[in-house]
């Protein structure tokens, strides 16, 4: 999900375990709630996919295939030591709910569980943290590591916020709005200028230039040029 943009206003949660049907089944309750899931089903993927949607509260499973969930916990909390976590655990692994706990873990369920449960205790979570009113950050639009704030304009990458121009900003926000599309000089600047084309084709060249040395620079490359054609915003590979 997370290599799709999508407009994520309201409540993130990210939700890790490598059990597909257990995934879904928290995906569908956190929908049903209004919220908006990312799921990931390892250790690597989590803290990529959380670098770039941002979550406000995260369910997180003790036992992942590649990065162990008290490791993955300890690397969230390094970013943001304020992001809530639910660990998942097995019934009889007391001392791997102790170690999360002492990790830094909010709060824990042990398998099998009621989503109910889970759902209850992810409300307290987000109460407690003061993130519980969807809405409340305006619309975001999520492109693999790259999130993009509407209402307060912020860009970051990665984790790294990239400060841009109020046009800068006019321009990539348009093309998050249109993933994968090519979208031509005269539709960026009929958008972002509210002018025609004519001729003035250089101006946008100028704007997407300034970005790609910003949101790109040192990094793989998400703003792609379709010769002839346009501009187009691709999730960067590796």
């Amino acid at each position: 999900m997370s290599r799709t943009a999508a407009r994520v206003s309201g409540v993130r949660v990210l939700i890790v375990d490598d059990e597909p049907e257990l995934t879904d089944l928290l995906s569908a309750a956190v929908a049903e709630a209004g919220w908006h899931p990312f799921a990931a089903e390892d250790g690597r993927s989590a803290l990529r996919i959380a670098r770039g949607c941002a979550p406000h509260v995260v369910v997180l499973d003790g036992m992942l295939p590649d990065v162990d969930g008290i490791e993955v916990l300890r690397r969230l909390r390094s970013e943001n030591d304020r992001l809530p976590v639910l660990m998942l655990t097995a019934r009889d692994a007391l001392e791997h709910r102790i170690d999360g706990l002492s990790a830094g873990a909010d709060d824990y369920v042990t398998k099998p569980f009621s989503v109910e449960e889970v759902m209850l205790r992810l409300r307290g979570l987000l109460r407690r943290a003061g993130a519980g009113e969807p809405g409340d950050d305006g619309p975001v639009r999520v492109l693999g590591d790259l999130v993009v704030a509407g209402r307060t304009r912020e860009v970051r990458r990665g984790g790294t916020s990239i400060p841009l121009t109020a046009k800068e900003f006019d321009v990539l926000w348009f093309l998050m709005s249109h993933p994968h599309q090519v979208l031509s000089k005269a539709q960026i600047l009929d958008h972002v200028w509210n002018a025609s084309f004519d001729g003035e084709g250089n101006l946008v060249e100028v704007y997407v230039y300034s970005l790609r040395a910003k949101v790109d620079k040192g990094r793989t490359p998400m703003i792609h040029t379709v010769r002839g054609v346009g501009y187009a915003i691709r999730a960067g590979e590796g």
